[in-house]
Protein backbone atom coordinates (compact mmCIF):
# COMPACT_ATOMS: atom_id res chain seq x y z
CA UNK A 1 0.00 0.00 0.00
CA UNK A 2 1.44 3.48 -0.72
CA UNK A 3 0.29 7.20 -1.52
CA UNK A 4 -0.40 7.98 -5.16
CA UNK A 5 0.26 12.02 -5.22
CA UNK A 6 -0.71 14.07 -2.34
CA UNK A 7 -3.96 15.81 -2.83
CA UNK A 8 -3.80 19.33 -0.45
CA UNK A 9 -2.22 21.17 1.73
CA UNK A 10 -4.42 22.62 4.88
CA UNK A 11 -3.12 26.42 6.31
CA UNK A 12 -4.87 28.82 8.34
CA UNK A 13 -6.08 32.19 7.29
CA UNK A 14 -7.09 35.23 9.89
CA UNK A 15 -8.68 35.91 6.92
CA UNK A 16 -10.06 33.95 4.06
CA UNK A 17 -10.28 36.58 1.25
CA UNK A 18 -7.22 38.33 1.94
CA UNK A 19 -5.36 35.05 2.39
CA UNK A 20 -6.81 33.55 -1.36
CA UNK A 21 -6.16 36.80 -2.73
CA UNK A 22 -2.37 36.27 -1.70
CA UNK A 23 -2.62 32.90 -2.96
CA UNK A 24 -4.53 34.27 -6.67
CA UNK A 25 -2.02 37.35 -7.14
CA UNK A 26 1.45 35.77 -6.26
CA UNK A 27 0.85 31.66 -7.08
CA UNK A 28 -2.37 32.07 -9.67
CA UNK A 29 -4.16 29.90 -7.23
CA UNK A 30 -7.77 29.66 -8.89
CA UNK A 31 -10.58 29.07 -6.62
CA UNK A 32 -12.84 25.92 -6.82
CA UNK A 33 -16.52 24.97 -5.06
CA UNK A 34 -15.64 24.18 -1.74
CA UNK A 35 -18.11 22.64 0.87
CA UNK A 36 -19.52 24.53 3.86
CA UNK A 37 -17.88 23.36 6.67
CA UNK A 38 -18.33 24.66 10.29
CA UNK A 39 -15.31 27.52 9.89
CA UNK A 40 -15.24 29.47 6.96
CA UNK A 41 -12.94 27.65 4.40
CA UNK A 42 -11.80 27.76 0.87
CA UNK A 43 -10.69 25.40 -1.14
CA UNK A 44 -8.18 26.61 -4.42
CA UNK A 45 -6.30 24.58 -7.28
CA UNK A 46 -2.88 25.45 -7.28
CA UNK A 47 -0.97 23.45 -9.91
CA UNK A 48 -2.02 19.96 -9.93
CA UNK A 49 -2.89 19.64 -5.86
CA UNK A 50 -4.83 21.82 -3.76
CA UNK A 51 -4.74 24.07 -1.13
CA UNK A 52 -7.31 24.74 1.42
CA UNK A 53 -7.80 27.60 3.50
CA UNK A 54 -9.58 27.76 6.95
CA UNK A 55 -10.42 30.60 8.74
CA UNK A 56 -8.89 30.09 12.56
CA UNK A 57 -7.80 33.61 14.56
CA UNK A 58 -5.18 31.40 16.10
CA UNK A 59 -1.39 32.00 14.83
CA UNK A 60 -0.10 29.44 12.32
CA UNK A 61 1.73 26.37 14.14
CA UNK A 62 5.67 25.96 14.98
CA UNK A 63 7.59 28.65 12.73
CA UNK A 64 9.21 25.86 10.32
CA UNK A 65 6.28 24.08 9.08
CA UNK A 66 5.44 25.21 5.31
CA UNK A 67 4.53 23.45 2.03
CA UNK A 68 6.37 23.95 -0.83
CA UNK A 69 5.49 25.41 -4.10
CA UNK A 70 7.18 24.69 -7.99
CA UNK A 71 7.11 26.90 -10.29
CA UNK A 72 9.57 27.88 -13.51
CA UNK A 73 12.68 30.06 -13.12
CA UNK A 74 11.09 33.11 -14.70
CA UNK A 75 7.59 33.11 -12.24
CA UNK A 76 10.50 32.50 -9.62
CA UNK A 77 12.06 36.00 -10.31
CA UNK A 78 8.28 37.70 -10.56
CA UNK A 79 7.34 35.78 -7.50
CA UNK A 80 10.51 37.31 -6.05
CA UNK A 81 9.79 40.79 -7.18
CA UNK A 82 5.90 40.73 -5.70
CA UNK A 83 7.43 39.08 -2.33
CA UNK A 84 9.55 41.76 -2.08
CA UNK A 85 7.19 44.41 -2.86
CA UNK A 86 4.68 42.95 -0.06
CA UNK A 87 7.93 42.98 2.69
CA UNK A 88 6.68 38.61 2.86
CA UNK A 89 10.13 37.21 2.63
CA UNK A 90 11.17 35.02 5.69
CA UNK A 91 14.71 35.93 6.29
CA UNK A 92 14.29 34.26 9.95
CA UNK A 93 13.18 30.42 10.60
CA UNK A 94 16.36 29.47 8.46
CA UNK A 95 18.77 32.05 8.09
CA UNK A 96 18.13 33.19 5.06
CA UNK A 97 15.18 34.08 2.57
CA UNK A 98 17.16 32.72 -0.72
CA UNK A 99 18.65 29.33 -1.30
CA UNK A 100 20.69 27.58 -3.85
CA UNK A 101 21.03 23.92 -2.94
CA UNK A 102 23.39 21.59 -3.94
CA UNK A 103 21.50 20.29 -7.07
CA UNK A 104 21.30 24.02 -8.14
CA UNK A 105 17.76 24.22 -7.02
CA UNK A 106 16.27 27.60 -5.52
CA UNK A 107 14.34 27.90 -2.45
CA UNK A 108 12.73 31.37 -1.37
CA UNK A 109 10.85 31.66 1.92
CA UNK A 110 8.03 34.00 2.85
CA UNK A 111 4.57 34.08 4.55
CA UNK A 112 1.21 34.64 3.46
CA UNK A 113 -0.96 37.27 5.46
CA UNK A 114 -1.92 34.34 7.89
CA UNK A 115 1.45 33.34 8.93
CA UNK A 116 1.98 30.55 7.61
CA UNK A 117 5.57 29.54 5.66
CA UNK A 118 5.48 29.12 2.05
CA UNK A 119 8.51 27.53 0.52
CA UNK A 120 9.20 28.25 -3.42
CA UNK A 121 11.42 26.37 -5.21
CA UNK A 122 12.31 26.15 -8.63
CA UNK A 123 15.50 24.19 -10.93
CA UNK A 124 18.05 26.13 -12.44
CA UNK A 125 18.36 28.71 -10.33
CA UNK A 126 21.52 30.19 -11.41
CA UNK A 127 18.98 31.36 -14.66
CA UNK A 128 17.39 33.56 -12.25
CA UNK A 129 17.52 37.24 -13.40
CA UNK A 130 19.96 39.70 -11.55
CA UNK A 131 17.82 40.41 -8.47
CA UNK A 132 17.48 37.18 -7.14
CA UNK A 133 21.01 36.38 -8.36
CA UNK A 134 21.97 39.34 -6.02
CA UNK A 135 20.18 37.82 -3.35
CA UNK A 136 20.65 34.15 -3.17
CA UNK A 137 23.33 32.17 -0.73
CA UNK A 138 24.65 29.13 -1.69
CA UNK A 139 23.65 26.68 0.82
CA UNK A 140 26.75 25.27 1.22
CA UNK A 141 28.12 28.75 2.07
CA UNK A 142 26.07 28.46 5.36
CA UNK A 143 25.99 24.81 5.95
CA UNK A 144 28.80 22.64 5.09
CA UNK A 145 27.77 19.96 3.09
CA UNK A 146 29.20 16.14 2.70
CA UNK A 147 29.72 14.63 -0.62
CA UNK A 148 26.27 12.93 0.27
CA UNK A 149 24.73 15.84 1.05
CA UNK A 150 26.17 17.37 -1.95
CA UNK A 151 23.98 14.47 -4.03
CA UNK A 152 20.88 15.77 -2.58
CA UNK A 153 17.84 16.76 -5.59
CA UNK A 154 14.85 18.34 -4.54
CA UNK A 155 13.32 17.21 -7.72
CA UNK A 156 13.56 13.59 -7.68
CA UNK A 157 12.46 12.55 -11.02
CA UNK A 158 14.84 14.93 -12.64
CA UNK A 159 12.23 17.54 -13.73
CA UNK A 160 10.62 20.82 -12.25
Amino acid sequence: MRAINMNHVSVSAYDIEDSIRFYEGVFGAQRIPTPRFAVPVQWARLGSGQLHLFEDAHPAPARAHHFAVTVTVDDFDAIFAIAKSLRVLDRVVFGHHLYELPGGEGQMYLRDPGGNLVEVNCAGVAAAGPQVLAEIRKLSDDRPQSEENQRARLFLDGSS
